[in-house]
């Protein structure tokens, strides 16, 4: 494992950094946002259009980066994300910071493409597991630590702000300045969602509801924080709590992934998340019960969408794996777009624990569907199942491609084994 590390410590050192000022930025959204006035509706439209871009950068940052090259690319998209986070507290109105998020949310997009390329091309077929597990905790932590940072200035000031395009700037000097070969960007063209929808119905719904979750939670929590009238330590503490869960979590859902029918997981992880969001509707601001329900909350929908992943590779043929990797990321980015637009248009209507209410609705209908999707069709036999890979909502297409392709060989891997021992015995 320290020999892995050591080959791809730049990568994983840029991508921390990257996520420092990325995730400050989310936070800081709702933190300021609240100070400036905005409402619940217009925050929530500035949220979408983080996603909005980069649904739109998934589909041409592969094509600029074959036209142009990776380093030029990663470079010029770094530079326009440093200048649209300084830009922010600059102008102060909601349209011009929905295009602003628009503009982060692009060059994230061809950020993660690129670094995830070059991360890629550095595995190899017997580390890319534990590539990709590295990779996905460095994202974590940097999130998580972002909230940290937040607390050492006002987000009233420009200050904060600077500090998110600082990191975001420096981020860059690991990653280009390592001796990487620069990789070849293969992303196959998505399947129709029609041709989705058929070959896996829980693998596309289910991750389309998460995406809701996901943005949601991502970008309305400091919203909602915000609104019940906590401090801003205490709602970067809510926020960090949403993604240590999924820190914690992840493994043992892995675990029982790779043992049961993942249907039957999906439906128990739906209900927690479901429970949790209860617990925070009736908390009526208690701090504490706040926190654990944004750690049980927060903490199943990272592992529910590897879960919907690798369900849907285990009802799809490994030919249409790629294809549908690409649809995945497609739905998941519809789900992430509108999901803030309901929660803000909730929690305008209703309050700001509508926040709660949306999100547990969501999680409900997760639960129900994949209840009903196992009175349509028999369990996947476990030994013929993919194996389960802790993939992050935030990766691009080709985490997801490379995860997917990992996790095919690993299981054919495993089978093959299996065959020999019986043979043998």
């Amino acid at each position: 494992m320290i020999q892995i590390l050591y080959r791809v410590w730049p990568l994983l050192l840029g991508i921390v950094l990257i996520m420092l000022g990325n995730g400050m930025h989310f936070t800081l959204i709702g933190l300021r946002g609240g100070i400036e006035g905005f409402t619940s509706a217009e925050l929530a439209i500035v949220t979408s259009g983080y996603f909005m871009g980069f649904l739109a950068g998934a589909r041409l940052s592969p094509l600029m980066i074959k036209r142009v090259g990776h380093v030029r690319v990663f470079a010029a998209l770094g530079s326009f994300m440093s200048a649209g986070l300084i830009a922010f507290p600059l102008f102060t109105e909601p349209w011009v910071w929905t295009f602003l998020r628009l503009i982060v949310g692009f060059c994230m997009s061809g950020i993660y493409v690129a670094s995830e390329s070059w991360l890629n091309n550095a595995a190899t077929n017997e580390n890319r597991g534990k590539v990709l597990s590295a990779y996905m905790t460095a994202q974590t932590l940097g999130i998580i630590g972002a909230q940290g940072l937040l607390t050492l200035a006002d987000a009233g000031t420009s200050v904060l702000f600077i500090c998110a395009s600082i990191l975001v700037s420096i981020s860059f000097a690991p990653i280009l300045l390592s001796a990487t070969p620069v990789p070849v960007v293969n992303v196959a063209r998505p399947m129709s969602l029609r041709d989705l929808f058929c070959g896996s119905p829980l693998g596309t719904v289910g991750i389309f509801l998460l995406g809701s979750i996901f943005a949601t939670q991502s970008g309305m929590s400091a919203v909602f924080g915000t609104q019940i009238g906590l401090t801003a330590s205490q709602v970067a503490l809510f926020v960090a709590m949403l993604f240590a869960g999924a820190l914690v979590l992840q493994h043992p859902i892995g675990w029982l992934s790779d043992r049961m029918d993942r249907r039957n997981l999906i439906f128990g992880a739906a209900i927690l998340g479901l429970i949790s969001c209860a617990i925070g509707w009736f908390t009526s601001g208690g701090l504490m019960l706040l926190m654990v329900s944004a750690f049980f909350a927060g903490g199943v929908t990272t592992p529910l969408y590897a879960l919907f992943l690798a369900h849907a590779n285990d009802t799809l043929s490994s030919e249409d794996m790629p294809a549908a990797s690409g649809a995945l990321v497609f739905t998941f980015g519809l789900g992430a777009i509108a999901g803030p637009l309901i929660s803000g248009w909730a929690m305008q209507r209703f309050g700001p624990f509508a926040f709660w209410l949306v999100l547990g609705a969501t999680f409900g209908a997760i639960a129900l569907y994949a209840l009903y999707r196992m009175t349509q069709r028999k369990a996947t036999p476990i030994d013929e199942t993919e194996s389960y890979i802790g993939v992050l909502p935030t990766s691009s297409i080709v985490a997801v491609e490379a995860a997917g392709a990992w996790s095919a060989e690993k299981a054919e891997a495993e089978r093959e084994d299996d065959v020999k021992s019986q043979q043998e015995n």
